[in-house]
C-alpha cells in the first residue's frame, strides 16, 4: 500500500477537477448504478498515469459532451474500492491505470494501461472525446 502523503497529491489532480474520490465498496456501487453515464478512473502512481493518463482525461473534460458523473479509485491505497470496481470491468483484467465509462450500470467502453502507455495527454484525450461522443 503506497503512502498517503504520495497519493494525496495524485488523487487531488483528479478530485480538483470535479471527480469524486470512492473510498468505499459502497461508494463504488451507488455511483456505478446509477442512470446515465459515469466514468471510473482507476489512479495509480506510475509514470503513465502522471504523463498521459490523467493530464489527457483532464483535458478530455473541455469536449461539450462529457459524462455525468466523474469518479475515481486508487490503486494500491483504496483497495476495498478498486476492488468493487474491477468487479465490474469483466471481462477486462485488473490495469492500472484504466478509465471506464458506465451507462446506466453497464459498462460500455473501458481503456486499459495498454492503451494509456506510449500515448500523449492529447491522444488519450481524443479516444476519450469519440467515446463521449458515442455514448454520452
Amino acid at each position: 500500500m503506497y503512502p498517503e502523503s504520495l497519493v494525496k497529491p495524485m488523487k487531488a489532480e483528479l478530485v480538483s477537477s470535479g471527480f469524486e474520490d470512492l473510498t468505499t465498496s459502497d461508494a463504488v456501487e451507488n455511483a456505478i448504478k446509477q442512470k446515465g453515464t459515469v466514468l471510473v478512473v482507476v489512479n495509480s502512481v506510475c509514470g503513465c498515469a502522471a504523463g498521459a493518463a490523467r493530464p489527457g482525461i483532464k483535458l478530455s473534460l473541455s469536449h461539450t459532451k462529457k459524462p455525468g458523473k466523474l469518479t475515481t479509485v486508487f490503486a494500491g491505497f483504496d483497495t476495498e474500492a478498486v476492488a468493487q470496481a474491477r468487479k465490474h470491468f469483466s471481462p477486462y483484467p485488473p490495469s492500472s491505470p484504466a478509465i471506464a465509462l458506465f451507462k446506466n450500470g453497464e459498462l460500455v467502453h473501458m481503456v486499459e494501461r495498454h492503451n494509456i502507455e506510449g500515448r500523449t495527454a492529447a491522444m488519450i484525450a481524443d479516444h476519450l472525446k469519440m467515446v463521449y461522443d458515442e455514448f454520452c
